[in-house]
């Protein structure tokens, strides 16, 4: 199959402007195309991986990736969809959050090697060049104002209230379009299923401003069976930054995706062909339990996004906090896997009689509770059972030297540090 057959048949194509049109660009030729990222966080996360991963495999069809960093557009702000107005961030930051995103992309395209070798742009370059007036003349002269009210990122905001500093946002996202065809001869852009009225608005200037036709397709955004989005502004973010979101955390998020999702899940983030993920379903259905698919999803994606050795420390730990061999972890990787567990900073002139440190972490609700718990043999240090009510916790039970870590009964932990 082409290139938009296989894009299809794993669910990455939501719209485009002229289908048949965009397969013949496709299939006779290299087309240059673009993703743009507006810098609105310092690290991109799960839901720009749809159009990052679209954009390598394009890349790898042999087709010339654009990568458009928002440095202008993200000072400004995308209303698409937003109940309020985004909370406008100075030049420095918008500028520390682009270098940062660069980094981030050039993990995944090729910026070396061969003619269709990606290259990364960033709109303050032309936008900062431009007067307000030369604008308004050479830009927006080609936007009615009832064309800019029919989409539906801005219907869907005009009751609430919206400022012509967003409401203009569109025809920059136009003009970036503009600007890229005529310098680069980039005839396509790629983007989330919300960004259709904004990304539109390139097409139009094209053909209005210079007679040009040019491509439109949109990713869809992802969500799972339930509804729920991938995205940091659904407070369940998982960034590509592995100091915002470890790679443990990851490959955790992976690991617990739900059955009727995984399969998916398979198709849109790797680059297992589709022949391997059939087999993949077939042993998955056979024995869900086993979870293949979320396994395999784990391990593909982590490799992806931090690589091989990131994906083995995720997997050790996974694997040792199952079986409780808390001793096998190093204090790096205990604090990846136990990063939402509870933290107590032990005082230099607090008892470590262990009975007292149980209530004073909040482990155990009361002394009485405690001497329980410790009895009963529901108490683990460092995944060994402790039993006696005199114990007095010493540099021996620090790993590293930084930590120690407590379980009540099953799954209660806590983390002492010092």
């Amino acid at each position: 199959m082409n290139i938009f057959e296989e894009l299809k048949a794993r669910g990455l194509v939501f719209q485009t402007t002229d289908e048949e049109a965009l397969v013949k660009a496709l299939t006779e030729g290299q087309v240059s195309y673009y993703t743009g990222y507006d810098p609105t966080a310092d690290s991109l996360h799960l839901g720009h991986l749809v159009a990052i991963l679209t954009s390598r495999r394009l890349q790898r069809a042999g087709h010339k990736p654009y990568a458009l960093v928002g440095g202008a557009t993200g000072l400004i702000g995308d209303p698409s969809f937003k109940d309020a107005e985004r909370s406008l961030q100075t030049k420095d930051t918008v500028l520390e959050w682009s270098d940062r995103i660069k980094g981030q992309l050039s993990n995944f395209l090729d910026f070396e090697n061969g003619d269709n070798k990606a290259e990364m742009v960033n709109n303050y370059d032309w936008f900062s060049e431009i007067s307000f007036i030369d604008f308004l003349r050479d830009v927006g002269k080609y936007f009615t104002v009832n064309y800019m009210m029919s989409k539906e990122s801005v219907k869907k905001r005009i009751e609430t209230g919206i400022s012509y500093t967003e409401f203009a946002y569109q025809i920059m996202q136009g003009y970036d379009f503009y600007e890229l065809n005529a310098k680069h001869n980039v005839s396509l852009q790629i983007g989330g299923s919300d960004q259709w009225g904004n990304m539109t608005a390139g097409t139009e200037l094209l053909r209005r401003k210079a007679d040009k036709t040019g491509h439109v397709m949109t990713v869809p955004l992802i969500t799972d069976s339930t509804g729920k989005k991938f995205g940091k502004s659904e407070g369940n973010a998982i960034w590509l930054d592995a100091q915002k979101t470890s790679p443990y955390e990851m490959y955790q998020f992976w690991l617990n995706v739900m059955d009727d999702d995984a399969v998916r899940f398979l198709k849109i983030f790797t680059f297992l062909s589709l022949e391997e993920i059939a087999d993949i379903e077939k042993a998955f259905d056979a024995a869900r339990h086993e979870r293949l698919a979320q396994k395999t999803l784990a391990r593909e994606v982590v490799t992806l996004v931090h690589g091989q050795a990131a994906y083995q420390e995720a997997l050790n730990i996974t694997e040792q906090l199952f079986a409780g061999n808390i001793k096998n972890l190093s204090a790096k990787e205990l604090k990846q896997g136990l990063s939402n567990v509870p933290n107590y900073a032990v005082q230099k002139e607090e008892s470590l009689n262990l009975v007292d440190i149980l209530v004073s972490a909040g482990i155990s609700p009361s002394k009485r509770q405690a001497r329980e718990d410790v009895t009963n043999g529901a108490i683990y240090i460092n995944g060994d059972r402790v039993q006696d009510l005199n114990y007095q916790l010493s540099d021996d039970d620090k790993i590293d030297d930084q930590l120690t870590v407590i379980r009540r009964g099953k799954k209660k932990y806590a983390v002492l540090t010092y």
